[in-house]
């Protein structure tokens, strides 16, 4: 599942193409995606203007001129990608181009979903904040507000394993599986330690390891493991960067560690980490 750097990476990525530009028209290929997409949806969008694109945990945010939300999640699978009208001929639809904007500049957006996990919803811009995907959810790990006393206070009565509650968007969003693994590694923790004994200079040491690895992968447009591109069609290529995720049996990449990366399976999901680097 696209986590939030891929998700920031799309962002940024149809930004220049989408903000300040009217949407001409909105072909729905199909009626639903994970949920029925919105009623008379072509009518609510196509006239509208792009006011800004944002971000909230792994959800997209694109702002109409009329008041009202678009929400997009990519699901497992979901992609994005621009096609300029002049050539977009020379580019037929796939059958998985679920949803597609055409703008006045001549440019069409294409949601493409193999396996239609992702959703659109439309939503008022004052409902937002007490709309039921956003409700309950922790804080942004890039807002300047989020640091180590703000991680420790949401730590401080959870006995789980550190590495599943980085995975709980009550503790905070868009940090998954990868970003995890890594993260712990940087900041030198255990993925088992328990959540209430991170706290004070460890909190603040881990904070900076989550702001850290997910700054450099969105500046390296994210991590192509298999459905993951950016707007252009540009791979991503953090995952050449990994120094644990995925690397069982291979060397800490540490100077001086001699142990290799060790694989354990929390709630289902799989772990990599280095015991002799990871207290």
């Amino acid at each position: 599942m696209p986590e939030l750097p891929e998700v920031e990476t799309v962002r940024r990525g149809l930004e220049p193409r989408l903000v300040g530009r009217r949407i001409v028209r909105l072909l729905q290929r199909r009626r639903d995606l994970r949920l029925p997409l919105p009623a008379q949806f072509a009518k609510r969008v196509e006239g509208r203007t792009v006011r800004a694109i944002d971000r909230r945990a792994k959800y997209l945010l694109i702002r109409l001129d009329d008041g009202n939300t678009l929400i997009a999640h990519l699901g497992m699978s979901g992609r994005m990608t621009l096609h300029d009208a002049a050539s977009a001929a020379e580019h037929p639809f796939d059958r998985h181009d679920h949803v597609v904007f055409e703008t006045d500049e001549g440019w069409q957006v294409r949601f493409n979903d193999a396996r239609r996990f992702g959703l659109m919803l439309l939503a008022a811009d004052a409902a937002l904040p007490r709309h039921k995907l956003f409700k309950g959810l922790g804080p942004e790990p890039l807002g300047d507000d989020f640091d180590g006393s703000v991680l420790a206070g949401r730590l401080k009565d959870r006995r789980t394993p550190i590495k599943a509650a980085l995975l709980d968007q009550k503790t905070l969003v868009g940090v998954g599986n990868i970003y995890a693994c890594e993260a712990l590694f940087l900041a030198g923790i255990s993925p088992r330690r328990s959540s209430h004994t991170v706290q004070g200079e460890r909190a603040e040491r881990l904070v900076a390891a989550i702001k850290k690895v997910l700054h450099r992968s969105i500046e390296d447009g994210g991590s192509t493991l298999r459905d993951h591109v950016q707007p252009g069609g540009e791979l991503g290529y953090f995952q050449t960067r990994f120094n644990v995720y995925d690397r069982a049996g291979i060397a800490c990449p540490t100077r001086g560690c001699g142990k290799t990366v060790r694989r354990l399976v929390q709630s289902g999901r799989s772990t990599f980490y280095c015991a002799h680097c990871q207290r």
